[in-house]
């Protein structure tokens, strides 16, 4: 089983979504909705969605941008069997400084502000040393105009297969070279 968790504006109808759930058929892919603006309710209810798991295989779980920031967060608390990375924000208390004070739209049509409650709530999840036996690789776009991949390849670099293409954007251009990848590692199960 594949989970896939979506960015911070996004929804569980997200592209990249679909486009697992096609790629990867008929292996299961599930995309829970989940608040991703409000970091407290957004843990409290993917931490939910993970305790509601059957027993059986441990998930692979893909988490993009600010997806991969809870991902991250979450492989902590529970066991995957692999965790993928694409374009993560993975410090978003500095990322979202130059958001502050802006209005956003999440693509379930909710509007919020950027703020310092905002920000300062997703520190107590970030993790400082992530090399820790969590299997990881991360997806990587040289070209991401939102998130340095400097950052994750820096926290990465010494425990986590990276990835890095050139070009691309936040949108992440190499779903296509990413899923082999993916495939290979579901395959184990």
């Amino acid at each position: 089983m594949l989970i896939y968790l979506h960015g911070l504006n996004s929804s569980n109808q997200s592209r990249k979504g679909k486009v697992l759930r096609e790629r990867l058929a008929p292996s299961r892919v599930l995309v829970p909705a989940y608040p991703a603006h409000r970091p407290d309710a957004a843990i409290a209810k993917l931490s939910d969605f993970f305790r509601g798991l059957p027993e059986g295989p441990l998930p692979l779980v893909v988490g993009s941008s600010m997806g991969g920031f809870y991902a991250q967060y979450l492989a902590r608390r529970f066991t995957f069997a692999h965790l993928f990375l694409i374009n993560p924000a993975l410090t978003p208390w500095y990322l979202l400084q130059s958001f502050e004070g802006t209005s956003q739209t999440t693509a379930y049509g909710e509007t919020y502000v950027v703020d310092q409650d905002l920000i300062k709530g997703t520190r107590k999840y970030g993790i400082n040393t992530p090399c820790d036996e969590v299997p990881t690789t991360l997806f990587l776009d040289q070209g991401d105009e939102v998130v340095d991949f400097r950052i994750a390849e820096s926290l990465y670099r010494d425990c986590g297969r990276l990835l890095i293409f050139p070009g691309g954007d936040h949108e992440f251009q190499h779903l296509e070279e990413a899923i082999p990848v993916i495939k290979e590692e579901a395959a184990r199960d």
